[in-house]
């Protein structure tokens, strides 16, 4: 199983977007400080996820959510959450 995964900034309130094998040990990674991209964003906070059978699968669709009509995607899918954990 591969994951297409999305990070929240709790320090700088900005997403990151991931796609791995082990979720579990890449959010861990993120935030023990061994991932340069998000090294200086901790904490993180694992707040949306989406599983694929293949790996090119996760590819694409972490491509997807990075792009334009991704980031739209993003917003309406995770409307509720941002609403009831704004600061």
């Amino acid at each position: 199983m591969f994951y297409t995964y999305i990070l929240y900034s709790l320090k700088d309130n900005k997403l990151y977007k991931g796609y791995t094998s082990d979720l579990r040990k890449r959010v861990a990674e993120h935030n023990n400080g061994c991932i340069s991209s998000t090294k200086y964003r901790r904490p993180l906070e694992l707040i949306y996820f989406e599983g694929c059978l293949s790996d090119m699968d996760a590819k694409r669709r972490e491509k997807y959510l990075k792009s334009g009509n991704g980031k739209i995607y993003l917003k309406n899918r995770l409307k509720y959450y941002f609403e009831n954990n704004q600061n």
